[in-house]
């Protein structure tokens, strides 16, 4: 009797669930999908576009060594692809996009470009050389990061190796100075070590920056 009794009892017990779960389960299922946060994109969030400009850059820069390769396009295309992989892997821990791509405006731009009334005034400065020491240069470009490890270096697609470049960050008045060691597609990316110098915390972009020719 008391068996009969256990039975009946799981069996309204199992009645109750499924029950509940017929009635309840799609509005759960419905919440878990809502309540999960959707990848953000670089339009969204600061961080995001920072990685989303690395991540660009780096891949503008393997497509330029593929379109004309030297000798040292194979280890600098190899480089960057381990780079790219990392700045992937960002972008999921940030939750951004992942895979999502975009260009420092400025990178497309000639080097130095002068407008026709500066060029009319002033035109071996334009034409002679990118900038002489201490003149401030890549006006209106944003700085990230290239994703590299090592000392503090830069790269850069205006400056030759050994150029020494000064970097503030105006939003917090930080600053570093760096050599440029290698190419990239951006007037200049800072690496790893060189970018948490002057970074604000948790941001992979620097909007508002400085930079200068020092040597």
């Amino acid at each position: 009797m008391s068996r009969r009794r256990t039975l009946s009892t799981k069996k309204k017990l199992a009645l109750l669930v499924s029950a509940a779960s017929v009635a309840g389960g799609g509005a759960f299922v419905m919440a878990s999908t809502s309540n999960a946060a959707a990848p953000q994109t670089a339009a969204e969030s600061t961080v995001c576009q920072g990685l989303a400009t690395a991540l660009g850059n780096n891949q503008r820069f393997i497509e330029g060594q593929r379109a004309d390769p030297d000798a040292q396009s194979a280890a600098r295309i190899s480089n960057r692809e381990a780079v790219v992989a990392q700045i992937k892997v960002q972008q999921e821990a940030s939750g951004c996009a992942v895979g999502e791509s975009a260009q420092d405006p400025q990178a497309t731009q000639p080097a130095q470009v002068t407008q026709p009334s500066q060029a009319a005034t002033t035109p071996s400065a334009a034409q002679t050389s990118p900038a002489s020491s201490g003149q401030q240069v890549c006006n209106g470009s944003t700085v990230t990061l290239s994703g590299e490890d090592g000392a503090p270096a830069a790269s850069s697609n205006q400056f030759p190796a050994g150029t020494k470049l000064k970097v503030t960050n105006l939003d917090n008045d930080k600053s570093t100075t760096v050599e440029v060691t290698s190419v990239s597609g951006s007037c200049v990316l800072l690496n790893n070590a060189a970018f948490e110098q002057v970074r604000e915390p948790g941001k992979f972009l620097i909007r508002r920056a400085v930079i200068e020719k020092v040597g």
